[in-house]
C-alpha cells in the first residue's frame, strides 16, 4: 500500500501517497513529532504537499479531535492575517454586539496552522510572535486579554533565513516557529511517486470516465522535470481524462511540453543521465512564458508554483525578455 493510513487511522484522509524512500523518512518523523506539542515548520516549494503534512501532523496528535482542521487554517499572504486569526466584532443592532471567534480561539486546545508564513506582515509577525510568547492574545477591538493553549504548525516556500537577512522576517519568530522543520522533497527528486500518483489521480478523477495510461505516456511523465512539483501532475492528469478521446491516455493527450515520442525517450534518457532535468524546467517555463506572452502572474498559475518561486528560477535559469523573443 502506497497510502499511508498509519497517519490517519479512520482513513486516508491525510491523502499522502508515496513510494519513494525520501518521502517515507518524512513521514516516519511526521509519526515521531506528531503526538508532541513542539511547534513545526513544514518547508517545501509549491505544489510539494506542505499542506497535507501539516494537517497529517494535526490528524496523528492529541487535538486531532477538536478543533475541525478547515476551521484553523489560515494563509498569511496580505494584510488580513490580523482580522482572521484574532476576532473581531459586529453589530447585529444598536444595543447588541456579537463576538466571531477568531482563528486562534478556535485553535485553542487544538493546532493552528498557517500557511505561507514566510509572506506575512511585519505588524502581523509582531502580533503573531506576542502571542506565542505569551499565550494570549487581545481580540480586535478588545479591552480583556484572553489565554489560549494551543499547537502552531506553519509552512512556506520561502528562504527564511534569505528573508531575514534582508529585514523582511523576524529572527526570534523564527526561533519560536522553527523548533523542529520538515523539508519536502521536490517531485524530481523522488520520481519512484510519478507513476504512483499518476494512477491515484486518475482514479480521483474517475467521475470525468476511467481510464489508463499507455506505456509511453508514463514514460513521458516519468522523464519530466515536474516544476510545478505535484500540483503540477495532478492537474496535467485532469487535463487528459477530461479532454483525452479513448480509454487509454496517450501522449497526444499530455500538454505539449510534456509529450515525448517514441523517437525522442533515448534521447530524454541520455539527457537525463547527464543531468538534463534543470534543462528542462528551463525549456517548460519559457514556453509557458511565451504561451501567456510573458505574464509572470499567468506562468506561475499554469506552473503551479508561487510568483516568487518563478521569479526565482527566472533569475537561476537567466531567462530574461530576450530570451522570449528568440
Amino acid at each position: 500500500m502506497v497510502l499511508r493510513d498509519r497517519l490517519d487511522p479512520t482513513g486516508p484522509a491525510s491523502g499522502i501517497i508515496t513510494a519513494s524512500p525520501k518521502m517515507e523518512e518524512l513521514l516516519r518523523m511526521v509519526d515521531r513529532v506528531a503526538p508532541t506539542d513542539s511547534a513545526v515548520l513544514v518547508l517545501g516549494e509549491s505544489g510539494t504537499g506542505k499542506e497535507l503534512v501539516a494537517r497529517a501532523i494535526h490528524e496523528r496528535s492529541p487535538a486531532r479531535g477538536r478543533p475541525s482542521w478547515p476551521s484553523t487554517a489560515a494563509r498569511c499572504r496580505g494584510r488580513s492575517w490580523s482580522r482572521s486569526c484574532l476576532a473581531t466584532r459586529r453589530a447585529r443592532s444598536p444595543a447588541r454586539w456579537n463576538s466571531k471567534l477568531g482563528l486562534i480561539e478556535l485553535a485553542d486546545g487544538g493546532t493552528l496552522f498557517l500557511d505561507e508564513i514566510g509572506e506575512m506582515e511585519p505588524e502581523s509577525q509582531v502580533k503573531l510572535l506576542r502571542v506565542l510568547e505569551t499565550h494570549s492574545f487581545f481580540r480586535v477591538g478588545g479591552t480583556r486579554s484572553r489565554t489560549v493553549d494551543m499547537r502552531l504548525v506553519t509552512a512556506t516556500n520561502r528562504d527564511l533565513a534569505e528573508a531575514i537577512r534582508q529585514s523582511q522576517f523576524r529572527q526570534d519568530l523564527f526561533y519560536r516557529i522553527n523548533t523542529i522543520s520538515l523539508s519536502l522533497p521536490l517531485l524530481r527528486d523522488r520520481p519512484e511517486d510519478v507513476p504512483v500518483l499518476a494512477e491515484y489521480f486518475l482514479e480521483q478523477n474517475a467521475a470525468y470516465g476511467r481510464k489508463r495510461l499507455a506505456p509511453e505516456t508514463l514514460a513521458c511523465l516519468e522523464a519530466y522535470a515536474w516544476p510545478g512539483n505535484v500540483r503540477e501532475l495532478q492537474h496535467v492528469i485532469q487535463r487528459g481524462v477530461i479532454l483525452g478521446a479513448g480509454d487509454v491516455l496517450v501522449p497526444a493527450d499530455l500538454p505539449a511540453e510534456i509529450q515525448c515520442g517514441g523517437d525522442l525517450a533515448p534521447t530524454a534518457a541520455s539527457a537525463s543521465a547527464a543531468g538534463s532535468l534543470e534543462l528542462m524546467e528551463r525549456q517548460h517555463i519559457v514556453a509557458t512564458l511565451k504561451q501567456v506572452g510573458g505574464h509572470r502572474g499567468k506562468a506561475a498559475a499554469l506552473l503551479g508554483i508561487d510568483p516568487k518561486t518563478l521569479y526565482r528560477k527566472l533569475l537561476g535559469y537567466g531567462i530574461t525578455p530576450d530570451t522570449l523573443r528568440s
